[in-house]
């Protein structure tokens, strides 16, 4: 329970990001680590090779394992769950859907690729640290209430196009990044922020790849 009510705690921004060059951009989810801190939280990360991803099972229909719980799980029991939150959050001109929480219309300034998107349909929620990942660098030990409140952690989450999501699905820093440069310094930073929280490792490569990515921080 302590570990779900932790993510109660949990609002915020969103973010944006790197690969044509484009003006630093600075919005992140609240808890966010500043620059300053994350270089220092991710050079006491402990270092290792990345585990394997035996037992690993996102899927939760027909009674599959699921390890990280219901996807979109309302952890706080208010009737929205954490995509409906994430999509309040970082949409402009939401509209609801009539007498509940879910978001039926809005505006996205994606921060991935830095263009707008308008419609949900076309719009989906990233775990900025990949749930496989997470399974990779620890979570694979934790207890599965753990592992809930991270799948649920709205410092890990951002509204982003549907298709950039695709294109990153579960890759890390070293494999992939969002593809506007100016948004390195804060994809490091929330990367950094939520693997600390969870002491989770990294690897070599996705060590370098994220202190590269600071160096970009104004």
């Amino acid at each position: 329970m302590r570990w779900l009510l932790l993510i109660v705690l949990l609002t915020g921004c969103s973010a944006i990001p790197l690969s044509s060059a484009g003006p630093q951009v600075d919005r992140v989810p609240q808890g966010t680590l500043d620059a300053v801190t994350a270089r220092t939280s991710l050079a006491a990360l402990p270092v290792n090779t990345p585990g394997r991803l035996d037992g690993y099972v996102r899927d939760c229909s027909g009674g599959k394992a699921c390890v990280f719980g219901q996807p979109w799980f309302d952890t706080d029991g208010d009737g929205c769950d954490q995509r409906s939150q994430v999509l309040a959050r970082d949409l402009t001109g939401v509209e609801r859907k009539p007498g509940r929480c879910g978001v039926q219309a809005g505006t996205l300034d994606d921060p991935y690729t830095g263009t707008s998107v308008t419609g949900v349909s076309k719009i989906q929620i990233d775990h900025v640290v990949p749930l496989a990942e997470m399974w990779r660098s620890g979570a694979a030990s934790w207890a599965p209430e753990q592992r809930l409140a991270a799948a649920n952690d709205l410092r890990n989450l951002v509204a982003v196009s549907g298709k950039v999501n695709q294109s990153k699905s579960d890759k890390t820093p070293d494999e992939w990044m969002p593809p506007n440069a100016g948004y390195a310094c804060s994809y490091g930073r929330i990367y950094v922020t939520v693997k600390a929280a969870y002491g989770l490792s990294v690897a070599p490569a996705e060590r370098s790849a994220l202190e590269r990515a600071l160096t970009t921080c104004g």
